[in-house]
C-alpha cells in the first residue's frame, strides 16, 4: 500500500496511518514492534510522556538505524507537566529521552481547566523555537476548541480523540474539518469492543478483509487519521494494508452503529478534575 499523507493547516504533512505505542513498556518489545511496523510501511510513531516509553522509542530508532527524517514522531504533554514553564521543561526532557532535537507533532494530552491557555502558549513558543514542527491537542471537544480560539495565536492542526464505530464523533469531526484541524483517532477499533459486531464481520467478509481493516478504512474514508496499536506482528502489518474501497452505503451503515460509547475517560471530566480518573487509559 502506498503511504498516504495529509497536509496539515501549517503546511507540514502527516501520515494518515500511524502506529500507537501505548503499553509498549520494554526495550525488546519496542524494538520488535517498531521494526515490524516500519517494515510494513508505517512512518508515524505516536508516544506520550504519560506512556513512560519515550526513551524506549528513542533508543529503538538508534538500534534499528532508522534515520530521523524517515519518521514522524508525535508526543503529548502529560497533565502533571502542564502550565507554561512546566510544559517547556517537560518537552526538553521528552526530546532528550527520544534522542532527537525536534518533534514532528506535539499535543496537549488532555484539556485541563487550570492550565488551559498557559499550556497552549507554551506549545506556540516551542514551535516558534523550532523544537516542534506542528502543534495540536488531544481529547478536546468542540467547546474546548472554541474556548482555545479566544486566546490562541494559532489553532491546533490536529485533534487526537477517541473515535470508533461505537463513538463516531461525527459533530466533532465535522467541526474539526471546517476549522482545518485533522481528526486523528486513538483507539480506532474501540479497544476491541467493535471487533465482534456481526454486521461488521459480514461486511469485512464481503471485502475479504479483517474487521479491523474494515474499520480503519472507514476512518480514512471519513477523513480521519488513525493510530492503531497491536503487539502482534501479523496484525501490525495487516492494519497497514488498506487498499480496498468501501461504498458510501457501507460507510453509512457503519455510521449507524454509533452509541456514543466511550472506552476511555470523558474529556470534560478530565478538564474539570485536572487528571485522568481511571488507571490504564490513554
Amino acid at each position: 500500500m502506498t503511504e498516504q499523507t495529509i497536509q496539515l493547516a501549517d503546511g507540514n504533512t502527516m501520515p494518515l496511518v500511524g502506529f500507537g505505542t501505548y503499553l509498549i513498556n520494554t526495550q525488546e518489545l519496542m524494538d520488535q514492534s517498531i521494526k515490524t511496523a516500519f517494515d510494513a510501511g508505517y512512518r508515524l510513531f505516536d508516544t506520550a510522556q504519560f506512556y513512560r516509553n519515550e526513551d524506549f522509542l528513542g533508543q529503538t530508532l538508534i538500534n534499528l538505524q532508522i534515520p530521523r527524517d524517515q519518521v514522524f514522531i508525535t508526543s503529548k504533554v502529560a497533565e502533571l507537566s502542564q502550565g507554561y514553564d512546566h510544559t517547556i521543561e517537560s518537552v526538553d526532557d521528552s526530546l532528550q529521552r527520544l534522542k532527537t532535537n525536534y518533534l514532528d507533532l506535539l499535543l496537549i494530552h488532555w484539556p485541563m481547566h487550570e492550565y488551559f491557555f498557559d499550556t497552549w502558549r507554551a506549545l506556540e513558543q516551542l514551535k516558534a523555537d523550532g523544537k516542534v514542527k506542528s502543534i495540536g491537542v488531544s481529547n478536546f471537544s468542540v467547546a474546548h476548541l472554541e474556548l482555545l480560539r479566544t486566546h490562541a495565536k494559532e489553532m491546533p492542526v490536529v485533534n487526537q480523540v477517541e473515535c470508533h464505530p461505537y463513538l463516531n464523533q461525527r459533530p466533532l469531526v465535522t467541526f474539526d474539518k471546517e476549522n482545518k484541524i485533522v481528526t486523528q483517532a486513538w483507539s480506532p477499533l474501540g479497544r476491541g469492543v467493535t471487533l465482534d459486531n456481526e454486521m461488521l464481520k459480514k461486511m469485512a467478509d464481503h471485502h475479504d478483509v479483517s474487521v479491523a481493516q474494515l474499520i480503519l478504512k472507514w476512518h480514512l474514508q471519513n477523513g480521519v487519521a488513525v493510530i492503531p496499536k497491536s503487539k502482534t506482528p501479523s496484525r501490525i502489518a495487516e492494519n497497514y494494508q488498506l487498499d480496498f474501497e468501501l461504498s458510501e452505503d457501507e460507510c453509512g451503515m457503519i455510521d449507524l452503529l454509533n452509541r456514543n460509547q466511550r472506552t476511555g475517560d470523558d474529556p470534560e471530566l478530565v478538564y474539570e478534575l485536572g487528571k485522568q480518573y481511571e488507571v490504564h487509559h490513554e
